[in-house]
């Protein structure tokens, strides 16, 4: 399988700890419903997982956002929960209640039937990612993904989501043993998924933790952190290119714990907006010509509903707590990334989109003036 070479590798030399001309730009749910293509795409699909499965429409969706956008990566259009449902756990979707499971994996008879799915029953996910890569045409890299261990666990456990996060909660506390069998199967299938995606020609991949920092300090390293580990232990480090494929993790409410996640094998760590990126370049950032993490993140994606020389202004003031990035071409340094605290909401106006990716492209170069 081969591709055409990129033309903008600004996203992957980040994500390595290189030198860069300005702050490379992407966004969590960048192809979503804030665009009215995408409705119109959707709409025609019929439903979410009619969009998800189908090649062509997954395929368009991906790109939208660049044909508008000037961003720096894509990101395959999927779902986080598209591996629970290679369980046959029968994921559905009803419109404006969010995911749902008909079978939930809560007592130990639901625990020993779970096993990791066979890969071809998420086909239409690799055939998507290999026919993004090949419409991309070298424009962009791509970026595969998956819900980490424990977030997948806790919709499988509570069949949906959750406000208080109490059924899986209870069953982690009360039946340990049932938790980290769940998490074993889910950390040893996500890496499975993930090396599939790199085979079919992801670039780079990420691993969601949206549930993370619901836990407990104590209880995030032993029931998630572990367990990413385990999936990053697994994870194929060269892509069909011949070239290394970054990996990004991402814990939402997960700041608190960079001390924990600093020697983690990754390259890249995402944060939410509460978190502060100079201090998390201090922590984990690492020293030019040193080891350390890239950072990704982390503007609230609220900003994005005031106007657009607020959302200007916001942005540089994120770019300006990052500070000056590493520029020496000839080794590695401190690193970012930009990117939402979490997902781009679905009422953000695109052209307040557009202000924001022209504030960090043109602030970021001034920056490293």
């Amino acid at each position: 399988m081969s591709f055409a070479p990129l033309t903008n590798d600004t996203f992957l030399r980040a994500c390595r700890r290189q030198a860069t001309d300005y702050t490379p730009l992407w966004l969590m749910r960048q192809a979503g419903r804030y665009l009215p293509e995408y409705k119109a795409t959707r709409a025609k699909a019929g439903s979410f997982m009619g969009l998800a499965t189908n090649v062509d429409y997954a395929t368009e969706v991906t790109l939208q956002p660049l044909e508008r956008f000037p961003l720096d990566a894509a990101i395959l259009f999927s779902d986080i929960l598209t591996v629970p449902d290679a369980m046959s756990l029968g994921l559905s979707f009803a419109e404006g209640e969010g995911p749902r499971f008909a079978k939930v994996v809560r007592d130990e008879a639901a625990v020993a039937e779970l096993a990791v799915p066979d890969m071809d029953k998420l086909r239409y996910v690799f055939d998507a990612v290999t026919n993004i890569r090949k419409e991309l045409n070298g424009r962009v890299p791509l970026i595969g993904f998956s819900g980490s261990p424990w977030t997948l666990a806790c919709y499988m456990t509570e069949g949906k989501g959750s406000d208080d996060y109490r059924t899986v909660k209870s069953l982690m506390y009360s039946r340990p043993d049932l938790m980290h069998r769940i998490l074993e199967v889910n950390a040893d299938s996500v890496a499975l998924y993930l090396n599939a995606q790199i085979d079919a020609g992801a670039q780079a991949v990420m691993i969601f933790d949206s549930w993370g920092g619901v836990l407990a300090d104590g209880a995030f390293q032993e029931f998630s952190l572990a367990y990413t580990k385990r999936v990053l232990a697994q994870l194929k480090r060269t892509g069909v290119d011949g070239t290394d494929v970054p990996r990004i993790v991402f814990t939402k409410g997960g700041g608190i714990w960079l001390p924990d996640m600093k020697d983690i094998d990754c390259e890249v760590l995402g944060l939410d907006w509460t978190a502060n990126l100079g201090k998390a370049r201090a922590i984990v950032g690492g020293e030019v010509g040193g080891p350390g993490k890239a950072l990704q993140g982390n503007i609230d994606p609220n900003v994005l509903f005031a106007a657009p020389e607020q959302v200007a202004a916001q942005a540089r003031a994120v770019l300006d707590s990052f500070g000056k990035p590493h520029t020496d071409r000839n080794t590695t340094g401190p690193t970012h990334i930009f990117n939402l605290g979490h997902g781009i909401s679905q009422f953000t106006p695109p052209e307040h989109v557009a202000a924001l990716v022209e504030a960090v492209h043109s602030h970021s170069r001034k920056l490293r003036g």
